[in-house]
């Protein structure tokens, strides 16, 4: 491996309409050249040719005004290529800048690639005992000059520089080399995988697919952090025989870039079923569903009666209790629940009288029945004691009436997406008011979903910052 210190560096901040990589732009680029002696510097605000966002500006001080007699990317790409081409390239949290580099290239056809190095990862390898490494904490902690305006391009990149220098006087060439080397080192891929590519994926959340010579994936997941999860696929210390076999087989990787976690729950959910990858196991459901449909009635003599989706809509029907995968589990859990609560499962309708009436049922017999059979209970109690009980699995009524799409913001960009749903039945995402007009003009036919029904009621009972807006049904032209 080559010595790095023997080559050319080029330190790089950028400041950006948002976190996302492939969904947001940048809006000014500070770069520091140094080749062990001379330094050069450079930077340019970059119109991004979409708003910035007021909290970025806040940020950053750089307004819509500021960039719209700027150049774009594509108009600076080819003198910026030239400045970072061969250099070994640095930043703090290098994995941001180049990622919207790398994506910023793409988008104008050029291809870049570069040795990183991430200055977070050396603050940590050296100072292994501090507790804050970003670039305020690095400054402060070394003495480093601010020169200008922190939260600007080239602000920052001469800072990062200024650490470098300064480590270099203090540690000395060679534990400096080693330092840098251990926190360069290049990620561990499967053959045939092009580090390129990786690069190029974004950082947050999403769905990634593992492909090995077939069309089908091999295997389907999401993460809020989607280059960290896919990158952790290949570890060195992979110690699980399925992680291990699945690494050796992936040949493509692909991925859909989400504005939030919701997103990526409702992708992954989706694709496994309609692709149904080898490795997922989990959410590759194509049974039936059922549930117990229950509504007592005045002289207590109601019994839950067993329905499945393909008779009755779950999204629409009031009384619903519990979801299971077949008539067997649905059953064997009652009986379960009428043990553990001395129900009587004549009562209950799992069992049949005897043939005389009156007679006790067997589980009043072994002390398992509190005698509502035979009239030692009232069937009342009874039906209030079994009302109790299932209340805890009760299917939770559709809370908005009709149609709704609900909005999920990136929090560190410009980007949204619209999730379309239909008492409970998931329509589909979309990222733009024009593309969720289309979507609501000729909606797909979809059905209750237990994976989508789970996935939502945990989101809209949490903490999460969802927008709801109520859709017109029938399809007409909205306002979002």
């Amino acid at each position: 491996m080559p010595d790095l210190l023997a080559q050319p560096f080029v330190f790089v901040d950028l400041e950006t309409t948002g976190a996302n990589a492939q969904r947001d732009r940048i809006t000014e680029v500070g770069v520091v050249e140094w080749d062990g002696e001379q330094v050069q510097e450079w930077s340019t605000l970059v119109n991004p040719q979409t708003a910035i966002p007021p909290f970025i500006t806040t940020l950053t001080g750089i307004s819509d005004a500021m960039v719209a007699d700027a150049p774009s990317f594509a108009e600076l790409a080819a003198n910026l290529h030239e400045r970072l081409q061969g250099r070994v390239f640095v930043a703090h949290n290098a994995r941001f800048d180049y990622g919207f580099l790398k994506n910023e290239f793409q988008r104008v056809g050029m291809a870049f690639r570069a040795r990183t190095v991430c200055t977070v990862k050396l603050s940590k390898k050296l100072f292994p005992a501090e507790y804050k490494h970003n670039l305020d904490a690095v400054a402060a902690r070394n003495g480093l000059l601010v020169d200008g305006e922190r939260h600007r391009a080239l602000t920052d990149a001469r800072l990062i520089y200024r650490f470098l220098v300064k480590l270099r006087a203090e540690h000395g060439d060679v534990a400096l080399e080693a330092a840098l080397q251990a926190v360069s080192r290049q990620a561990s891929l499967p053959p045939g995988i092009d580090p390129e590519l990786v690069d190029s994926m974004p950082e947050g959340h999403g769905v990634y697919f593992f492909y090995g010579e077939n069309a089908l994936p091999l295997y389907v997941g999401k993460s809020v952090t989607l280059k960290k999860r896919v990158l952790a696929h290949f570890g060195a210390d992979l110690r699980v025989d399925k992680e291990r076999q699945l690494s050796q087989q992936v040949k493509r990787i692909e991925w859909i870039s989400t504005a939030g976690e919701l997103g990526s729950l409702l992708t992954e959910a989706r694709l496994i079923k309609q692709l149904q990858p080898l490795y997922n196991q989990a959410l590759r459901r194509t049974q039936d569903l059922f549930s117990w449909r229950y509504q007592p009635n005045t002289d207590g003599s109601a019994w839950p009666e067993l329905v499945s989706a393909a008779e009755v809509d779950f999204g629409r029907e009031a009384h619903l209790y519990g979801l299971y995968a077949s008539q067997r589990e649905a059953t064997n859990t009652l009986k379960k629940i009428a043990d553990a609560n001395k129900l009587c499962l004549v009562a209950l309708g799992l069992e049949k009288t005897g043939k005389r009436r009156g007679n006790p049922c067997f589980g009043m017999q072994v002390g398992r029945c509190r005698g509502a059979c035979v009239g030692k209970e009232p069937l009342l109690s009874h039906q209030a004691r079994l009302a109790a009980i299932l209340a805890k699995v009760k299917l939770q009524r559709w809370p908005f009436g009709g149609r709704v799409a609900l909005r999920e913001q990136d929090e560190a960009s410009v980007a949204s997406d619209w999730h379309v749903f239909d008492h409970w039945a998931y329509l589909g995402t979309v990222s733009s008011e024009e593309a969720l007009q289309a979507l609501l003009a000729d909606p797909p036919q979809a059905e209750f979903d237990v994976d989508s029904y789970r996935i939502l009621t945990r989101f809209l009972a949490g903490r999460h910052t969802l927008q709801i807006v109520k859709l017109p049904d029938p399809p007409a032209n909205i306002s979002v």
